[in-house]
């Protein structure tokens, strides 16, 4: 009897003891190979998402939010684009192009700070570094997407050529032009176009539109070649001049300069011209500033 009661002792004492055995190893488990695998890749995520983040914080743009400003540089005296307002204090640059620069300096969140300059100087000035982007009715042209990148187009518009009403019998088709002096604004595409399609044609090229315009009014040169945006406020402002009926049969897109490799900033630069092209600005900004153009000039 002694000896059965023995071995019941014996037996629960090794029950309990494997039971306990079994409790700790439970509550202490070794780490499988999948948990540690996602700890690795957890963690190469945040490298990544580091890594991206300093990328990002690099380039213009970056120079840009650092500095709390944007500079844009610009060519007064091709209005309804940009030109000098007569009738203010500080004579400040206006027009649809400072609109543009306006939304864009406000989607970035910082000020909007304006270099005006000749057109040929600031072609010149985007890949010097000079200014931040150049807004002042450029084309983007194959050659020069060569040193720097554009923008999506903002606006369109014919290429036209102004003349004096007296003249308006003379120049019906392009040929009529052939030896005729014309002038255009220096480095623009219409420079460029009576340099292609009427190579023999003297060519006065000049530093801004109205000196162009002073040309024509003294009678030292035929015609000036410009885009019909800008060429209708002069036609407001003055009932001496008009359109010719000839015409270069190409049209003429505008588009923001920038330095090439700031993919990140003209992302921004797209938004903003989309939005408001939706909205209706760019055609509102254009009579806005005609009107104000031609009121100026009487």
């Amino acid at each position: 009897m002694k000896r059965k009661l023995l071995a019941m002792v014996l037996t629960l004492a090794i029950g309990a003891t494997m039971i306990a055995g079994c409790g700790e190893k439970a509550e202490t488990p070794a780490p499988s190979a999948s948990s540690t695998e996602t700890s690795v890749e957890t963690s190469t995520e945040a490298s990544t998402e580091e890594t991206e983040a300093t990328e990002e914080a690099t380039g213009l743009l970056a120079k840009i939010k650092e500095s709390g400003k944007i500079v844009v540089g610009t060519a007064s005296g091709y209005p309804p684009y940009e030109f000098v307002d007569i009738t203010s204090a500080d004579q400040a640059i206006i027009g649809v192009d400072i609109e543009l620069a306006k939304a864009i300096a406000e989607e970035l969140g910082v000020t909007l700070e304006v270099q005006d300059m000749s057109f040929s100087a600031l072609l010149a000035a985007i890949p010097a570094g000079k200014v931040d982007v150049a807004i002042a009715g450029v084309a983007p042209t194959d050659e020069r997407k060569e040193t720097m990148d554009f923008s999506d187009s903002y606006l369109f518009a014919e290429q036209s050529v102004i003349i004096r009403k007296e003249d308006a019998e003379k120049y019906k088709v392009l040929s009529d032009f052939e030896g005729a002096t014309l002038a255009a604004q220096m480095s623009t595409t219409q420079e460029k176009l009576v340099q292609e399609l009427l190579p023999e044609n003297p060519l006065a090229s000049l530093e801004k539109v109205p000196d162009c315009i002073l040309e024509l009014k003294n009678g030292k040169v035929a015609g000036v070649v410009v885009e019909s945006i800008v060429g209708q406020q002069y036609i407001l402002a003055d009932d001496t001049l008009q359109f010719a009926e000839a015409n270069f049969d190409r049209k003429k897109e505008s588009a923001i300069v920038i330095a090439k490799g700031n993919e990140d900033l003209v992302a921004i630069l797209n938004s903003v011209i989309k939005a408001n092209q939706d909205a209706g600005n760019f055609e509102k900004w254009v009579m806005e500033y005609s009107q104000i153009v031609a009121d100026n000039a009487k």
